[in-house]
């Protein structure tokens, strides 16, 4: 299956918080979209592995992706190497996105940074003849997407460029709350996390709605990128 879009997270929530009403929007356009979790979020003070996995299975169905996949590689400990960036690669051939979207470039947890580094470095290596993959017992063919994207996470990052999402808030909101374990529950006995209070869940669109308002619209979802963005004309700037 060849999709546009491939977004990589290094928890299950990771796309939801970023970039899901993005996502959501492409979807509505006809695109095709996926996600690939890295882990399995295993190393959460709420919750379980088995019950994250539910609840992302519950996030795609309603933000209605085309494929959700994880990697299961451990949570707070993998790494940005060989090992990691083979089977990195072995998605993007997989699905062979022209663009990828993935983890913030800085931000409190340690797994974000190194997971948008880790992807950015396999979307490079992907396109290399010489590296050789195999999926199901057979040969894969290079691949490197056009674009990377990173998505703002818990940091206030300045964006590059933000995707008017006027119209898509419910659905990210919907997609983020499909982890009930994680987030803001007043009757939840389990410990507290800087995620589980009331105003991060608020954060979740108050950032939204400042972005929108730096364009002049409801809600904005920012992005980083790593290189220049060309446009055909001045005219398709907004």
């Amino acid at each position: 299956m060849k999709l546009d879009i491939l977004a990589f997270g290094a928890h299950p929530d990771d796309v939801e918080l970023g970039c899901s009403a993005t996502i959501a929007k492409e979807i509505s356009l006809g695109k095709k979209v996926g996600i690939v979790d890295l882990t399995r979020g295993e190393l959460g003070t709420r919750g379980s592995a088995e019950l994250r996995d539910e609840e992302a299975a519950k996030a795609a169905e309603i933000l209605g992706v085309s494929v959700r996949e994880n990697l299961g590689f451990a949570d707070g400990f993998f790494k940005n190497d060989t090992v990691h960036q083979i089977e990195i690669i072995k998605m993007i051939r997989k699905y062979q996105p022209e663009i990828v979207l993935c983890n913030a470039i800085d931000d409190r947890h340690i797994d974000h940074p190194k997971g948008s580094q880790l992807v950015s470095d396999a979307c490079f290596l992907s396109g290399l003849l010489k590296i050789e993959t195999n999926l199901d017992g057979e040969k894969q063919e290079k691949w490197r997407p056009k674009l990377v994207y990173h998505y703002i996470q818990w940091k206030n990052i300045e964006p590059d460029f933000v995707v008017d999402v006027s119209g898509f808030m419910d659905k990210k909101i919907d997609s983020v709350m499909a982890y009930s374990s994680q987030f803001f529950d007043p009757k939840s006995d389990e410990p507290e996390t800087p995620i589980t209070s009331k105003n991060f869940t608020e954060s979740v669109e108050y950032r939204a709605k400042d972005l929108g308002r730096l364009i002049g619209v409801d809600y904005a979802e920012g992005f980083t990128v790593e290189r220049f963005v060309a446009v055909e004309s001045l005219s398709k700037l907004k």
